[in-house]
């Protein structure tokens, strides 16, 4: 037969119960038992450890030097026990640390304006921000939420999306000057294409050419790890270079940047989504707490 299982942690709590508050009877009073359950579970217990804990008379209440180091350790144990599951209840608070890994884009110009809200709504919250393009694993890299751009694949991962943006073609206009302005698709050929260095699902640029769609290469002499960095080699005159156009809202306004070749820009659109490890499963509240506010404050158009 399967032996019964043993509830350690509950028969430590009523016998420290027992030496805490003196006797047996006592003990049942607090922990709403009978005195004769209590005796049995300590007997119960002195029998599985195969030591005596308690001298027992009709007068007297006193612990073995056994029971005396059973007790210590017990009330060690049953302390920790508290810590780690008010630690998990915690969860129940926006409180800790949450690691976000999005792309150097997303973090300056729609998270960084936004953080000191998020900062002032959580303080209980600390934010570990990585920044790169790549695409990486959010168990193995202990990643609690990445924003990412373009399609997702399926996973396992739960996705919310936060909106998406077009494109457009920029270049400064020192660059401009100097090798004109490109009105064709032909005219791509004299400049340099500022490109991403690492594989996109889409390789080339997609510009309308009569009623269909060609893919330009982008075949220029830099490549950058993400589009941040693009965004300053085409502000320093390095370039052209395909961005987003929430990224580069601003320096068109301010005229750092000139969109070009826009009547033959094909409408496509990327889009954002924050995802995170949790299907089928209770989210942490300080994860819950980010993905509210990104929802909210950090979605991209």
């Amino acid at each position: 037969m399967p032996r019964p299982e043993i509830n350690r942690a509950g028969e430590m709590d009523v016998f420290v119960c027992v030496v805490e508050q003196g006797g047996f009877s006592a003990a049942a009073r607090t922990r709403r038992m009978t005195p004769s359950a209590v005796s049995k579970l300590v007997a119960r217990l002195e029998a599985r450890l195969g030591t005596r804990l308690v001298n027992r008379s009709t007068r007297a209440f006193q612990l073995t030097p056994e029971g005396c180091t059973f007790y210590e350790r017990a009330t060690r144990i049953l302390a920790d026990i508290a810590e780690a599951e008010g630690a998990a209840r915690a969860g129940e608070q926006p409180v800790g640390r949450i690691r976000l890994t999005t792309s150097a884009s997303y973090a300056t110009h729609v998270l960084a304006p936004n953080l000191p809200d998020f900062q002032d709504r959580y303080p209980g919250v600390t934010l570990d921000l990585v920044q790169t393009d790549r695409v990486v694993d959010l168990l193995a890299e202990r990643t609690d939420v990445a924003v990412r751009a373009g399609g997702l694949k399926q996973s396992q991962l739960v996705a919310r999306k936060l909106g998406e943006t077009g494109m457009v073609i920029v270049g400064a206009p020192a660059y401009l000057d100097r090798f004109g302005r490109p009105e064709t698709v032909a005219d791509l050929d004299g400049h340099n294409r500022l490109g991403l260095g690492y594989v996109r699902t889409v390789e080339g640029w997609p510009m309308r050419q009569g009623e269909a769609t060609v893919l330009v290469p982008v075949t220029g002499r830099v490549q950058a790890s993400d589009g941040e960095a693009l965004r300053q080699l085409a502000l320093t005159g390095n370039g052209l270079a395909r961005l987003t156009r929430f990224t580069v809202r601003a320096d068109i306004a301010a005229g750092r940047l000139v969109p070009v070749l826009e009547p033959l820009n094909p409408g496509d659109r990327e889009a954002f989504h924050a995802v995170h490890v949790g299907q089928g499963g209770p989210v942490p509240a300080r994860v819950r707490a980010l993905l509210d506010f990104l929802a909210e404050r950090g979605r991209v158009s």
